[in-house]
């Protein structure tokens, strides 16, 4: 009985010392690998269960569960160019659902959801996006707006950093 739970013990480590390894490997600045052996990117940051992999291109979050443990350290099952590819797709249809909405007389909501204005005007030369609120006219770029999960038109700011923004004359 006594060997049996030695026995036990040893296994549950043995079990657990991979898993234990693994995390430790997805860490800031730990190289990862794709399927193939080729380097994908290094981890940027680790912030609640997200490694941020930078791949050069582009700073993506993947969640701690998507990576392995190769033998050169952490790997996902992805090459760098499908990597980039995936994020490049997503950012084009973000852009496009976001081009989609941006038209004058939109309302718009704050980053922490709160009724922001309306679209004046859009200088598509300039990219810039004249925002009428109660308190004056702001200028932002259209980078600064998004669509949320429920399909509206969010700037990418707060209210309070809306009202901070360059007044339009």
């Amino acid at each position: 009985m006594m060997k049996f739970a030695k026995l036990a013990i040893l296994a549950a480590a043995l079990a657990a010392t991979p898993i234990a390894a693994q995390a430790s490997a997805i860490e800031a600045g730990a190289t990862v690998y794709g399927p193939e052996g080729n380097e994908v990117g290094k981890i940027a940051s680790v912030i609640d269960g997200v490694a941020t992999l930078d791949t050069g291109k582009h700073q993506v979050p993947l969640g701690l569960d998507s990576f392995g443990q190769g033998a050169t350290g952490p790997t996902i099952t992805v090459t760098k160019a499908q990597l980039n590819a995936m994020m490049d797709e997503q950012l084009a249809a973000a852009a496009a659902g976001r081009d989609a909405a941006l038209v004058e007389g939109a309302a718009l909501v704050s980053a922490d959801a709160q009724p922001a204005g309306m679209i004046k005007s859009i200088d598509t030369d300039a990219d810039i996006v004249v925002v009428e609120r109660e308190t004056g006219l702001v200028s932002l770029k259209r980078e600064h707006f998004a669509v949320d999960a429920n399909g509206a038109l969010m700037a990418l700011f707060t209210l309070a950093q809306i009202d901070s923004a360059t007044v339009a004359n």
